[in-house]
């Protein structure tokens, strides 16, 4: 069997990197990418610069990796951005976009250049990274809640339309991942002091929940048991929580779920 090759964004921290090292350990040979392209520290893969807000980026990068190769059997959408707590109203529609452009139109960059040549081999998985918050919103990360939303609902349009070429797509849902991505939110652009008071008690809230968090291996895991899964399911939770949190969406009254997000939070009635 020929070594599958495997291209990981935004590889250079965090989950995308410990993904990276996960495929590399069983086999693959791996491409991450950032921005930067190629940073100090010894890794078990290659990187390579791409921005996926950029075409040309995107297609130069996923280029170099078929003339190397002349395949690429995996795809993992990890790169993009988390959003500091913030009410809906506090990010201007130039904030909404730019998250909207990394997190979401990113994948479409990415799925749109890869999957091409995935059709021609007849075979192929993408596994774009999600988050809970795609199928559970959360109270002051409204349009992080729906680039993820976007995520999950693309996902499984895709996966439909794939997998008679022989592709298949699956979104991974994580719960609080401690990461260097946590250090380095986007704060919102237009502040309200209406919401300080409460935005500080969020903010709070979710870094006391960070502390005790699962760390980027845990989806790493998850990510690796997909690419090897002969029948990958469409949407994968990763980590206790997470899977725990999809069991409430499902089964418990959506009045009781209400109650707890607000409880957690110490958001009044």
């Amino acid at each position: 069997m020929k070594t599958r090759i495997a291209l990981v964004t935004g590889a250079s921290s965090g989950i995308g990197e410990a993904t990276a090292k996960r495929l590399a350990r069983a086999g693959y040979t791996v491409y991450g990418t950032s921005r930067h392209g190629a940073q100090a520290g010894e890794r078990p893969f290659q990187m390579l610069p791409l921005d996926v807000t950029d075409e040309q980026s995107v297609e130069a990068a996923v280029n170099e990796v078929l003339r190397l190769h002349g395949r690429i059997d995996l795809l993992v959408n990890n790169a993009g951005f988390g959003v500091a707590p913030a009410a809906a109203e506090e990010s201007s529609i130039d904030q909404a976009r730019a998250i909207f452009d990394t997190n979401f139109f990113g994948i479409i960059r990415m799925t749109r250049a890869v999957v091409p040549h995935m059709r021609r081999q007849g075979s192929g998985r993408i596994v774009n990274i999600g988050s809970v918050l795609g199928f559970l919103p959360m109270p002051y990360m409204a349009l992080y809640s729906a680039s993820k939303h976007a995520v999950a609902g693309y996902s499984e349009s895709l996966d439909h339309e794939l997998r008679t070429q022989g592709i298949r797509v699956s979104v991974i849902e994580p719960a609080y991942i401690k990461t260097p991505f946590d250090a380095n939110l986007m704060a919102p652009d237009a502040p309200l002091d209406t919401y300080r008071e409460i935005r500080a008690a969020v903010d709070q809230r979710v870094k006391q929940v960070l502390e005790s968090a699962d760390g980027p291996d845990v989806v790493a895991e998850t990510v690796l048991r997909v690419a090897m899964a002969a029948r990958p399911k469409l949407r994968y939770t990763s980590g206790g929580l997470a899977a725990r949190l999809r069991l409430l969406r499902r089964f418990a009254p959506a009045g009781l779920v209400d109650a707890g997000i607000r409880k957690d939070l110490r958001l009044s009635s």
